[in-house]
């Protein structure tokens, strides 16, 4: 066996010292362990944050979604409301367009009743009173026709809807408050009061 020289022995401990010097410090490990368990925590606390954010982000499109539906309900209705709305104002138009006309005609069918009334007191009714009472009863028929109606108010309770009550008088014969005659006659056109009845009540 060949012996070691000098330079031999050199070359052993300057091994041994690197091998000494590479070999891990005590807790090295455990201190590499823990920074890598930090890292992981760190990178799931960032992971749970951006998830909050999002989950926030979620919730506010949720609430101007819901925002947004309940006012598209709102505007639906109001809309819904003005439609229905203009079709009633339309059918009153056309229900009630001859309201004017027949208003204005009225003073007429008066004169003819009270000018009837005073021909049929006579004892014979001569070719004229026929007339009248022809024309009369053609002019009410065209009134009635577009919906015209006479009030029969005599006997009825007093309404202020109704009549306009421009006497009153005690008798025997109605209860207070009941209309015992009519001084010009009311109409109705269709479901609606045209004229109110000028009446006498009793007191």
């Amino acid at each position: 066996m060949p012996e070691m020289t000098t330079a031999d022995t050199n070359e052993s401990k300057e091994r041994e010292s690197l091998v000494e010097e590479q070999e891990v410090e005590p807790g090295a490990v455990e201190a590499g362990a823990e920074a890598a368990e930090a890292i992981e925590t760190v990178d799931e606390a960032e992971d749970i944050r951006q998830d909050d954010e999002v989950e926030a982000k979620l919730e506010e499109w949720k609430k101007q979604a819901e925002d947004n539906h309940h006012r598209f309900l709102r505007v639906q209705a109001d809309f819904d409301n003005f439609r229905r709305r203009t079709l009633r104002e339309k059918e009153e138009l056309a229900q009630f367009a001859s309201l004017k006309l027949i208003e204005q005609l009225l003073p007429t069918v008066d004169n003819f009743e009270r000018a009837l009334l005073a021909g049929g007191e006579a004892k014979e009714k001569d070719t004229f009173q026929t007339g009248m009472e022809m024309i009369h009863r053609q002019l009410m028929q065209v009134l009635e026709a577009e919906g015209l109606r006479k009030m029969e108010a005599v006997g009825t309770p007093f309404d202020p809807e109704m009549h306009q009550a421009v006497m009153r008088e005690e008798t025997s014969e109605y209860e207070e408050g009941i209309v015992i005659d009519v001084i010009q006659n009311g109409y109705w056109l269709k479901d609606k009061v045209l004229r109110p009845a000028m009446v006498k009540v009793s007191g």
